[in-house]
Formats: C-alpha cells, structure tokens, sequence
C-alpha cells in the first residue's frame, strides 16, 4: 500500500528524537473508586472487534425481539422508515435532452412500480434500525412485468457469514478474477472478503437463514461478486466494516419502559383486586373476634353482611399509577427517540404538549436526519440500481434511444427526489414561499424539491391547466378557491418564537 509523502524525512526525524513532555490532565481519564464500577466495561476494541458476529446477533435478536412485542419501538422504527422513504424515490435524468430525459424516467418508473421498489426500501430502513444492515442482491427476476428482468432480493444480516468450511483459511475470491482491480483478497470479516485497500471483493451469502428449522446442518455459502451486491448500514467508527441496530443505544431504555409500566399495572391490579379490607385496633389477645390472618371472605350482592366483632370494613388506597407516571414515560421516550434524531412527539405520536413554535424547532434536527439518509440511500442503494438498470436496458431494443449504447453512466447526469415534509401551518408556509420568490433568494426548482416534485413536471401541467381554462374560457380568478384568512399567533406561539429567535 503507498503512502502520500506528506512530510519530508528530516522533519520526522527531529520530531522522532525530540523529547515530549505530556502536562494535559482530564478528569475523565482518572479511574477513581467512585467511577471505577462505571467505566469497567470501556474496552480499545477495535471497529470490527468490538461488532463480533457473536456480540451483533444478540443485538439483532434483542432489537427484533422488542420491535416485535414492544408498540412504541414498532411504532418508532415503522414512522422512521416510513418518514424516509415515503411513498418512494423519483428520478429526475439531467441529460439536457428533455426527450431523452423523459423516456428514461418514464422506463425506470415503470420497472420501479413493477419490482415495488418503494416497499423494498422501506423494508430496507426498517432493517438497518432494528439489524443494523440490509444486504441487497441484484439478481434476474424472469416472473419481473417490465423488459428489463432486474429484480433486488433482500437478505438478512444473518445470512451474510463466514462459511464453516472458510474460518482459519486464507480467503480465495472463487468465481472472481481476482476482483475487478486485479487486487487479491486479503480478510474475511464475517462474510466479506475485502482486499488489501479495504474494498470488498466478495460476499458469502448462506443458502439458507441461520435461523430457519432443519437447515443447521447445511450451512453452505455462495461466493457472490461485490458488484452484485449492495451492502447498506451506518459506519459510526472508521474501518467499520458491519452494521449494529440504530436503537442499540435505547434498548435498556425499552426494557425500563415494558417493566416499569407491568409493574405499575401489576400494582394497580393488586389494589383492585381487594374490595373490602377488614382491619381491627385491638391489640393482640384483646376484645376482637379471633381471624385467621390473610382470610378471604366472599360478598353476595344486596346482602346484609355482619363483621367479626371488633373488625371494621376499609378500602385500600390505590397507589398506583402515580403522578410520575406520566412523566416518567415521557422522558424514558424522550430518550429513546434521541439516538435516532426523533422528537418526542413524533416518537410518542403526541403533539398535545407542542405548540407551533416548539414542533418546528423539534422537527428541524429530524428532517434534517432524514435527508442525510435519503442522500446516503440515493448515493449507495439508488446509484447503483440505476446503474445496473440501465446496463441492462440500453441492450433491450426500442425501450431507450440507440445513442445511449455508447454513452457511458458516469455521463449521465440525475437526481433522486423524495416525498416533501408537510408542513404544520401551510398557510405560513405558502406565505413565506412568496416571500422568498418575490425577493430572489429561492427557486421554483429548489421549492418544488422541498415537496418532493419536479419543477419541469409542474410547470408543464400547469401550462396545461392554463391552456385548457383559455380554451373554456375561464380565468384563474374562477377556479383558485378563495383562501381563508390565516389565523394570528397567540402569545403562547409569539412568546416561544421570541424565545427561538
């Protein structure tokens, strides 16, 4: 591997043999018997270290495990999917031939539509919160309702391992020709095979899941190329090389939150339980009927029903749920829905403690979230789809024009768009968008994008609209709905707008 001479041979030398004195002192690096306990389990492990195969399935299982029986993280990880992918990606071709543009998008939406590549990407960000990683395998779909056959299989992060026959061996990149860089294979980290710059050769893809019944003795493996398959996941360290669930951070918090609430109805339950208790101020031996302690006595309806003597009927006081039940619940939630950049009422599905000026401070860090995960979608997942789309469709005769056959991708410019966020007040919304029009500091391209819609697109149908109410002889006055009029801010909303600026 060559290195980039970034600095000259006597400079390193000086600096070798010249004496260093360390003075810094941080509070953090002493290990005291107040936070000895604390800091116990901190380790210099490594990326892939510290994300073994063995420490990554317990994460995937527990994450799955509370997805599956736990409603707010059902809840958090299906409204984070849905947020980002919404009802799918558009593709916008930027060839400057409008025609050209126009057959291009108009094909690869009708093969999008036809593999539902908007509820495969959903599925997709569904998996990397609660797994950690999706793997994408770019295969011939035949049974596919479009010319080209391209379909994505999803696979699990479970399926993607280091075959039994492999561990201990020196990696061979079979079916490969060395990879397409002509560089050998050097590691395998738990199914990949990367070369010596870390670029993945090769995948081992298992036939079947790790987790399905009567196949634990037939684990064999597939070498597939890495230009077959699209590995999707966070890299939170550098030399990351797997992913780990995005709410691995909230999973104690999740157990917290179903024990903490069981335990409160088990309490409450107890309570209700006990309709009547009989309790008596005389001392032991003294002028009371003789009870057995922990006796339980059944009460008919509308009957008249003599205590022992010396006894006195009580109700036991609920408890439970307490007044800090509420906000307990709030702030474990709040918590939650921090590692994934979520509000609190986005996570919770409650906005009635949110005013206008709140929501919109909230939601600024999550939108801004979501389109980082959008372009990273668009630039890993969609890229190469499209890519492999379109080797594929220039060799089908009459779907794109002939002259794309020698044009290669990296010249064809395009975007992706995605749904727009709704706004919580469009009327301020739709003011304050005139503002920036009427001033030049926006686009019709750059708000048409904010809404997830291609300007071109737009103004075509408009001039259509426009065309056919001249045609009919209408103006724009009689067919724009009168606007209501927008309503004033409390001072609640003024005072935390004040308090935002």
């Amino acid at each position: 591997m060559g290195f980039w001479p970034w600095t000259k041979t006597k400079q390193v030398k000086a600096a070798v043999n010249s004496p260093l004195y360390v003075r810094g002192r941080y509070d953090a690096a002493q290990t005291t018997p107040d936070n000895r306990k604390h800091w116990a389990a901190a380790d210099g492990l490594s990326a892939n270290a510290a994300n073994l195969p063995h420490v990554r399935r317990v994460l995937r299982n527990r994450a799955r495990y509370e997805v599956a029986n736990n409603s707010y993280a059902r809840g958090i990880v299906l409204t984070l999917a849905n947020d980002t992918i919404g009802t799918g990606p558009s593709l916008q071709m930027l060839t400057g031939d409008d025609a050209v543009n126009a057959l291009i998008e108009d094909a690869f939406n009708r093969w999008a539509e036809a593999i539902n590549l908007a509820d495969k990407l959903r599925t997709m960000r569904m998996a990397r919160a609660e797994s950690g990683e999706c793997f994408i395998l770019l295969v011939a779909n035949p049974q596919v309702d479009s010319p080209v056959k391209l379909d994505l299989q999803l696979i699990e992060a479970d399926q993607v391992a280091t075959p039994y026959e492999a561990v201990g061996r020196r990696p061979k990149a079979e079916g490969v020709s060395a990879s397409a860089s002509g560089l050998q294979p050097t590691a395998f980290v738990d199914g990949i095979v990367f070369d010596s710059y870390g670029n993945p050769v090769l995948y081992h893809i298992l036939k079947n899941h790790p987790g399905e019944r009567g196949v634990f003795t037939d684990l064999k493996s597939d070498p597939i190329p890495a230009a077959s398959v699209i590995h999707y996941y966070c890299t939170d360290r550098p030399g990351q090389s797997r992913g780990i669930p995005d709410i691995t951070p909230a999973l104690p918090l999740f157990a917290q939150l179903r024990r903490y609430t069981l335990a409160v109805v088990s309490a409450a339950e107890s309570v209700a339980n006990i309709s009547i208790l009989m309790k008596t101020n005389a001392p032991a031996g003294g002028e009371a009927a003789e009870v057995e302690p922990m006796t339980e006595m059944e009460f008919v309806p509308n009957m008249a029903v003599f205590t022992p003597e010396g006894w006195e009927p009580s109700q036991v006081k609920a408890e439970q749920p307490a007044t800090t039940y509420e906000m307990f619940k709030r702030e474990i939630l709040n918590e939650i829905a921090r590692c994934l950049n979520m509000p609190f009422n986005v996570a919770a599905g409650n906005s009635s403690g949110y005013n206008y000026a709140s929501g919109r401070l909230d939601h600024q860090t999550y939108y801004k979230s979501i389109r980082v995960d959008q372009e990273q979608i668009g630039r890993i997942v969609l890229d190469h789809v499209l890519r492999a789309w379109f080797e594929e469709a220039v060799l089908i005769p009459n779907l794109l024009p002939p002259e794309l056959k020698n044009t290669p991708f990296s010249e064809l410019g395009h975007q992706w768009f995605w749904d727009g966020q709704e706004h919580v007040d469009p009327a301020k919304e739709a003011n304050a968008q005139a503002t920036r029009l009427a001033s030049n500091t926006t686009t019709l391209a750059y708000e048409y994008a904010r809404q997830g819609r291609d300007w071109e697109d737009e103004l075509r149908q408009r001039a259509k609209e426009v065309a056919l109410m001249n045609k009919l002889g209408l103006t724009v006055a009689q067919v724009t709905p009168s606007a209501a009029k927008p309503k004033t801010e409390t001072n609640n909303d003024q005072n935390t707008s004040k308090r935002a600026a």
